[in-house]
């Protein structure tokens, strides 16, 4: 094993200067036309060459003169260039003593340079960042914030293993420099003055790149081998499993938070929650609760609590656009706040969305005075909602009203200031969800009356706000949560059909006729 790891390790070296060859093939090529003229110019001059060379000495020397100029500002260009730099939540020695020397065992027991310092990343991954354009000195460690709240100690140390084991290849001086060389490529490549020539020298040495790449992934998994091997199984079931707890509850709890302005504070605490609560549901996951008794790798912080409210913050940056701070109309909000906050908020801000188009649009060519004399006309009622959406016409006016509002709102949701996020300095966070727009119109006009009807039932005190941790936002009558009120509302908004939610209503102890508290 270790003569085919040491293998693997020089065919990676041979690609990492087969990559540092295309950098001096660039520098002889820019370098061919002076040469030449060196030669026409020392060789009429000595009389080695002809007369009938001395023409070309002019142009030659031009030539030389605008291809080393081209070069010169190329060279320049690509060395100051800013390569990417993924963001992320440093996390200093001093904070994290017993995760440092968790690492530290790592290094010293696969015979490799440790990290020069760990940062969190509010994502399912681990890897090792380079250092920037000089960087000599080892990678940092970045690790997922969910594997830190849910992975035990033991399986966190078996997925970080072969991560680890990275650093060796890293500290390699040719490997080192053909990526410190691709990087400044790769940053190159977007500027407009050096972006095709950046482009053609990552074309030529691309193939080689990934060798190398492939080649020190295989080396490290290979040398990790040897630590933990029994445990890197089950901590691989706890990656995937993350993964999904941690999608469903960034699209499902906090993404409605972040459309109201509020910023779950405890995401990675959520994931423990959420998963726990798919644990008790599903029968397939039964295993995993028993692991819940051994220490989690979140002890291995000095103050889970504030990395987890760091984290929490970037990932709004990252995954939605907020800004950097926090600030009036961008809160932290904690979970036990979170129903009152982010649900009920949210659902009266839904449901005064839906009565202004009812208020926008009603009566159509009727007169103002007719419209003003017809009792609880104007009122904010479900008995006004279900007699609108009784007639087609209507439904569509209302869909397509409710559709613009909401999307207008999206679009007056102020921008996040530059340099908030991003893979490069300065450059712009791109909202990894689609905005509240981009729901068809029916599926949104049903949203809002959903969220009316909710407010209905929360404003006669039968039923309060919740939190489904893998569902999001939930309606709970009598502390039980309900789930059979999206098939009465879709009959409404789709066909018309006022009557199963007429008795949804009735079951619940909800009049249709009393007005509903708007925001």
């Amino acid at each position: 094993m270790a003569a085919v790891d040491a293998n693997r390790s020089r065919t990676a070296r041979g690609h990492a200067l087969a990559v540092l060859r295309v950098r001096g093939t660039a520098f002889a090529v820019a370098l061919l036309p002076a040469a030449a003229a060196v030669l026409v110019v020392a060789g009429t001059a000595s009389g080695h060459l002809g007369p009938g060379w001395a023409w070309l000495r002019l142009p030659l020397a031009l030539l030389a003169a605008v291809v080393l100029a081209v070069a010169a500002v190329a060279t320049a260009a690509v060395a100051r260039a800013r390569t990417a730099i993924s963001p992320t939540v440093p996390v200093p020695e001093r904070d994290a003593p017993e995760l440092y020397r968790l690492v530290r065992d790592l290094a010293d027991r696969l015979d490799v340079p440790e990290p020069s310092a760990v940062a969190l990343t509010p994502d399912c991954d681990s890897w090792l960042e380079e250092p920037g354009r000089s960087g000599t000195a080892p990678p940092v460690l970045v690790i997922g914030s969910p594997f830190l709240w849910w992975m035990r100690v033991a399986e966190l140390r078996a997925l970080l293993a072969p991560v680890v084991a990275g650093t060796g290849p890293s500290a390699h001086p040719d490997i080192a420099a053909a990526r410190r060389f691709l990087r400044a490529l790769d940053a190159a490549a977007a500027q407009p003055r050096t972006g095709p020539l950046a482009r053609l020298l990552l074309r030529a040495a691309g193939g080689h790149a990934a060798e190398m790449e492939r080649l020190v992934a295989t080396a490290a998994s290979a040398r990790a081998q040897s630590v933990d091997h029994g445990l890197r199984l089950l901590a691989q079931e706890q990656v995937g499993l993350a993964y999904a707890g941690w999608d469903r509850l960034l699209t499902r709890v906090a993404l409605p938070a972040w459309r109201t302005g509020r910023w779950p504070s405890r995401l990675d605490a959520g994931v423990v929650s959420a998963l726990s609560e798919l644990s008790r549901r599903d029968r397939l996951a039964d295993g995993f609760t028993s692991r819940l008794g051994d220490r989690p790798a979140c002890d291995l912080l000095e103050e889970p609590g504030t990395v987890d409210a760091q984290v929490s913050l970037l990932a709004a940056r990252l995954f939605y656009g907020g800004p950097a701070e926090p600030g009036p109309d961008w809160a932290p909000v904690d979970w036990s706040a979170y129903p009152e906050e982010v649900v009920d908020r949210g659902w009266r801000t839904e449901a005064a969305r839906l009565f202004g188009a009812l208020d926008a649009t009603e009566g159509g060519a009727e007169p103002a005075q007719a419209r003003h004399e017809r009792p609880g006309w104007g009122r904010p009622t479900l008995s006004r909602v279900m007699e609108r959406l009784a007639v087609r016409e209507d439904r569509g006016t209302l869909a397509a009203r409710i559709s613009a509002d909401a999307a207008r709102a999206e679009r007056d949701r102020p921008p996040p200031p530059p340099g908030s996020g991003g893979l490069i300095p300065g450059e712009p966070v791109v909202p990894a969800f689609p905005a509240v727009g981009a729901r068809g119109s029916r599926e949104l006009l049903a949203d809002h009356v959903a969220a009316a009807v909710c407010c209905a039932a929360v404003d006669t005190g039968s039923a309060a706000p919740g939190l489904d941790w893998l569902d999001g936002p939930a309606l709970l009558v009598g502390g039980e949560r309900r789930t059979d009120l999206r098939r009465p509302v879709l009959a409404l908004a789709e066909d018309g059909d006022a009557g199963p939610l007429r008795a949804w209503l009735a079951a619940v102890g909800v009049r249709p006729d009393k007005p509903v508290r708007l925001v």
